[in-house]
């Protein structure tokens, strides 16, 4: 399939979602993951449907991923089997990527690649090894995703059920009462300076918090152009289907410990966390385990998921954990409450802009179970490029994808736009093993933000054969041609 039938099918279905649902409760959300998944005995049932939430004090029509008994999303054992009858419960084909497994390639969720769309009322089965733990999600890979085809996949391990820790998910998504058809459009529409400004921020490099990871740093650099962040201006910004207006509290106990299994699931907007008063301790990106690392603040771009472990204190409280966007005062979030706690009401704009993400937590990012040494047998270089005028995005070089099973390949991404672009490779792991030129023996991951400016490795061993996507997890870069294919076969 060439790339741009591929793209073709992005607007498949998107969007246009009938009303008539009755509108879900705010505990249609589990606070916390199952303590006894199913160990894959036998078939679990995954509904795409149509369901009703409440935006800004409006009925917004949106898509979900439940289970028979209402259940948002899967809870599966790791090591077992991924054995799910997929249903299509809406009027509009679509399919779903299990972002973050890495199933046989028929069934990865990717249309005509090489599966067909899902048809309205039908149902597929889907079986192949689950894999390690992880905090992995599912979303559909049409435009779709924008309003609300998405939902938490995760994976536990013996490990997770032993530790004396609270699971809470938390799955942040970026909302518009617009179609998403008529977004992009309105983005490929934006020429002038005019339009530009209506739809995005454009900030400079030197702001603070600003991207010292990157190859710029300080200060604008003189004769470029600003950078963007923000190119679409959202209704609403979502943790687990709320807003701040009326947010998720999750009861949690004085002294407990918590572990937040936190998905990036907007469709154009990135994220740092914010734990407030309390230091976390990070220990997976994407997944993977990583070397601890503690802070209070993380960014997530999209597509990116963060485990991070609390210690809440023995005395108690209410603890907000809240997603400041790029660029913006615009926030959202859960609130952490212990019993009898006061509740403060917390407005969804702050005081100060959410950092602009760089790659600094990126640098020292270790994985506890890194790639075998061995040298590159393919190193590929790509050039990312686009930019808002005409809003064209692509990746040079990005045609000529070709390995041979069991090479190890390696690819360098250069980014040479504006906006930063969250890069996913399907059907693999990853680990990352440059910046900015600088080698390292960085983290395992499925996804990497690439700044402006800027250039990220990666390394992985072609042992999962297909035509694997390797796209911008920023939807409206996708559709708009920011995909390429890593290909071999099984021989």
């Amino acid at each position: 399939m060439k790339r741009r039938d591929f793209l073709a099918h992005l607007a498949t279905g998107a969007a246009v979602v009938a009303s008539g649902s009755a509108i879900w409760p705010a505990t249609g959300w589990s606070q916390t993951a199952p303590d006894n998944p199913v160990s894959g005995t036998g078939t679990r049932s995954l509904s795409i449907a149509k369901r009703v939430i409440e935006v800004n004090g409006k009925a917004a029509n949106v898509f979900g991923l439940v289970q028979p008994d209402g259940t948002t999303g899967l809870t599966l054992e790791a090591d077992g089997q991924f054995d799910v009858a997929l249903s299509n419960n809406t009027d509009e084909p679509t399919l779903i990527h299990w972002h973050g497994l890495t199933p046989p390639w028929e069934m990865d969720g990717v249309p005509d690649n090489p599966a067909a769309l899902l048809a309205a009322k039908e149902t597929r089965h889907y079986s192949f090894p689950v894999g390690a733990g992880g905090t992995h999600w599912m979303h559909a890979h049409t435009l779709q995703e924008q309003t609300l085809l998405a939902a938490p996949l995760i994976v536990r391990t013996a490990e997770d059920a032993k530790r004396d820790e609270q699971e809470v998910v938390i799955l942040l998504h970026d909302f518009s009462f617009t179609p998403p058809e008529e977004l992009l459009a309105k983005l490929k529409g934006s020429g002038s300076k005019d339009d530009m400004a209506m739809n995005h921020d454009s900030m400079m490099q030197g702001m603070t918090g600003g991207m010292h990871g990157g190859h710029m740093t300080g200060m604008a650099m003189s004769g470029m152009a600003a950078m963007d962040l923000n190119d679409i201006e959202y209704d609403a910004y979502l943790a687990n289907d709320r807003t701040l207006d009326d947010p998720q509290i999750i009861a949690t106990e004085k002294g407990g410990r918590i572990r937040l299994r936190i998905i990036n699931g907007a469709t154009a907007t990135a994220f740092t966390m914010d734990t407030g008063a309390l230091n976390g301790q990070l220990v997976a990106v994407d997944g993977q385990a990583i070397q601890p690392v503690s802070g209070s603040r993380f960014p997530i771009s999209m597509g990116q998921r963060l485990d991070i472990v609390l210690e809440l204190p023995r005395t108690g409280g209410s603890y907000p954990i809240l997603a400041l966007r790029e660029g913006t005062i615009k926030r959202t979030g859960v609130i952490l409450a212990t019993p009898g706690a006061d509740i403060a009401k917390i407005a969804t704009q702050g005081l100060e802009k959410g950092p602009v993400l760089g790659l600094d937590l990126e640098h020292g990012l270790k994985a506890i179970d890194p790639l075998p040494t061995r040298r590159a047998d393919n190193l590929f270089a790509l050039t990312l490029t686009g930019g808002m005028a005409g809003y064209n995005w692509q990746i040079d070089g990005g045609e000529r994808l070709d390995v041979k099973r069991g090479d190890r390949v390696e690819i360098a991404m250069q980014n040479m736009s504006m906006m930063a672009h969250p890069m996913h490779l399907h059907g693999h792991h990853f680990q990352v093993v440059g910046i900015n030129n600088k080698k390292l023996q960085g983290a395992v991951r499925d996804t990497v933000m690439v700044p402006p400016m800027g250039s990220v490795n990666i390394a992985f061993d072609a042992g999962n054969p297909g035509r694997w996507p390797l796209h911008c997890h920023h939807l409206y870069h996708m559709a708009a041609g920011m995909m390429s294919f890593v290909a071999y076969e099984k021989g």
